[in-house]
C-alpha cells in the first residue's frame, strides 16, 4: 500500500515538473510588435555604429579628424560634462588644436578654457588583437608640448584621448565621439 501511494505521488510530481518546464510565455500582438521594433532599432543602431567607427577609423588614417568630446577627466579623477561644440581635439594634416572649455564663460580663448595650438609630428596608428585602435601623436607648439594618446575601440566612434603635457603633470583625458572634421560641429576660441 506504501509502495502504491508513494508511485503515484511521485508520478503526480512528475507530471506537474514536467508540465511546468513546458510553460512559456505568450506575446499579444502588441507586445510582438513591440519587440519586432525593438529588435530592429536595435540593429539599425549597430548599422549606425558600424558606419561611424569606418569613418572614424577612416579620419584617423587620413589625418583628419575631430574628437568632440562630452567629458573631461581630470588628473586627479574629477570629471566633468561639458559642451562637445568647445571641448574638442582636432587633427588636420599636421595641425593639432587642443580646446578644453570646462568653463561657461570667459577664459583665455573666450569660450571657457584655453585652445592650444600646435605642430603634430611623430604620429603614428596600430591596431591591437581585438581590432581597437591606438593612435599617437606629439604635438609642439607656441602653449602646448605634449603627447596626445587616443583609444578608439572596435565597433564604434567613441574614444578617449588622453593629453600628456612634458613640462607638467596636468594631464587631461577626454571621452566623446570621433568624426571626419567635415561632419564636425564645433566652435575654436582665441588660441594662444
Amino acid at each position: 500500500m506504501k509502495k502504491t501511494i508513494f508511485i503515484g505521488l511521485s508520478l503526480t510530481l512528475a507530471a506537474l515538473s514536467v508540465q511546468a518546464q513546458t510553460e512559456r510565455r505568450i506575446l499579444t500582438k502588441a507586445e510582438q510588435t513591440n519587440s519586432r521594433e525593438w529588435e530592429i532599432s536595435k540593429q539599425e543602431e549597430a548599422i549606425r555604429d558600424s558606419i561611424a567607427y569606418i569613418q572614424a577609423l577612416d579620419a584617423l588614417e587620413r589625418l583628419d579628424f575631430v574628437l568632440e568630446a562630452d567629458q573631461l577627466q581630470f588628473r586627479r579623477g574629477r570629471m566633468a560634462y561639458v559642451s562637445t561644440v568647445t571641448n574638442f581635439i582636432s587633427l588636420s594634416d599636421d595641425e593639432a588644436t587642443v580646446q578644453i572649455a570646462p568653463y561657461n564663460d570667459g577664459g583665455p580663448n573666450g569660450v571657457g578654457g584655453i585652445t592650444l595650438v600646435g605642430r603634430a609630428s611623430d604620429i603614428r596608428i596600430k591596431t591591437d588583437k581585438k581590432e581597437n585602435t591606438y593612435f599617437s601623436m606629439d604635438v609642439m607648439g607656441t602653449g602646448l608640448s605634449a603627447t596626445v594618446d587616443i583609444v578608439l575601440p572596435k565597433g564604434s566612434n567613441r574614444a578617449s584621448v588622453t593629453v600628456n603635457p612634458y613640462f607638467h603633470g596636468n594631464r587631461i583625458t577626454l571621452y566623446g565621439n570621433l568624426y571626419p572634421s567635415n561632419l564636425s560641429q564645433i566652435f575654436k576660441g582665441r588660441s594662444f
